[in-house]
């Protein structure tokens, strides 16, 4: 096993007990109960996932799912639930940013300068760390909620790119794949703190309870890796099972177009809608990203129907010329063409005459 290798995953999955830690740390000080320490028993699949993956994989990643970031998101999601559902999160009488932590390096170096032998000094850093953790404990609940929600998605993106890669995932498709999660969790911060920060919405604790619900529906396409790798297609298939050549041939560009309509924007979309049309909340913002998932979702629509017209005329096409692609994910141009045994037989007879009239032929020249 390559020490990088063994590196990576282990430092990624600890990055990702630490965050999932710390957010169940903010529920219990929120609810004010230790009870909700029970939460961090979740790391404990997580660390499953871990021995397994060092000894049947060798530290290597999975073909098209990732069980880290799946584990990652159960370890974290309920512990963000909580905080938003929590009626402390609806108001803050602090302004964000107004409590800062004053401990400076200029004071910790006076104090330790003062202080005699070890043992001073490691009392010292004991009281720091404890000034240190009762500031940031007094720091808005907002504030906190978000920043949880804004690491949460950076250690997604960050945490995907430094898990190591299987073989079937090559490092052209995984920058690709990084590029598409950055966008994607831009969007979900925005719909999750856009919608939840109304004020209306705060209010109405089913309509919360539904943003979350879609929120976290949405989050399930992280631990999935279908956007940037064909499914492969058996060399049996042919014409006559067209949904499956299609498939085989475009199932990185249809999972994009089916992540889109069905997990993200499509969603998203309907909420906002339900937002606007029966609830009667509007506002400059909820309109703008309203018209743009409408957009996004017209846009994916028209892009499907071009690859099933694109698709339907190949097809067609090759029909007419007697060739039928056997493995349609490969290009038209450098596929093999599946012919069936009479086909064989009657352009080896037409190609290749038998003996005896081959001999005739000579005779009677």
């Amino acid at each position: 096993m390559e020490l990088m290798v063994l590196l990576n995953a282990l430092v990624t999955r600890l990055l990702f007990v630490l965050h999932s830690l710390i957010g169940v740390w903010r529920v219990t000080a929120v609810k004010k109960e230790p009870k909700y320490w029970l939460l961090a028993l979740l790391n404990l699949l997580l660390c499953l996932e871990t021995g397994l993956t060092l000894k049947f994989k060798q530290g290597r990643g999975y073909k098209w799912f990732s069980p880290a970031i799946f584990l990652y998101l159960i370890c974290t999601v309920p512990s963000l639930w909580l905080l938003e559902i929590h009626h402390g999160t609806q108001y803050c009488g602090n302004e964000p940013g107004a409590v800062q932590v004053n401990v400076s390096n200029q004071d910790f170096n006076q104090s330790r300068d003062s202080s005699h032998g070890s043992e001073g000094t490691d009392h010292h850093i004991i009281q720091t760390a404890k000034v240190f953790v009762n500031q940031l404990s007094t720091i808005c609940e907002t504030v906190w909620t978000l920043a949880l929600h804004q690491t949460f998605l950076l250690l997604l993106v960050v945490g995907r790119w430094l898990l190591p890669i299987g073989v079937e995932i090559t490092r052209d498709q995984l920058s690709q794949l990084l590029l598409m999660f950055v966008g994607t969790a831009a969007d979900i911060l925005e719909f999750a703190s856009e919608t939840l920060d109304i004020e209306d919405v705060r209010k109405n604790y089913a309509l919360i309870n539904a943003i979350l619900a879609v929120w976290t529906w949405s989050m399930l396409q992280f631990p999935l890796d279908l956007a940037v790798q064909h499914i492969g297609c058996k060399p049996a298939t042919s014409t006559r099972r067209i949904p499956s050549l299609l498939l085989c041939r475009y199932s990185a560009e249809l999972w994009n177009i089916g992540v889109s309509l069905f997990i993200q924007d499509g969603p998203f979309f309907i909420v906002r809608s339900i937002l606007m049309g029966h609830f009667r909340i509007f506002n400059q913002m909820l309109v703008f990203f309203t018209a743009k998932n409408i957009l996004v979702v017209t846009l994916q629509l028209y892009r499907l129907a071009v690859i099933t017209l694109d698709f339907r005329a190949t097809i067609l096409q090759k029909s007419r010329k007697g060739e039928v692609s056997c493995c349609p994910c490969e290009p038209y141009e450098a596929s093999t063409h599946a012919i069936t045994d009479h086909d064989t037989e009657m352009k080896e007879g037409v190609a290749f005459p038998p003996e005896e009239e081959s001999q005739a032929l000579s005779e009677d020249q």
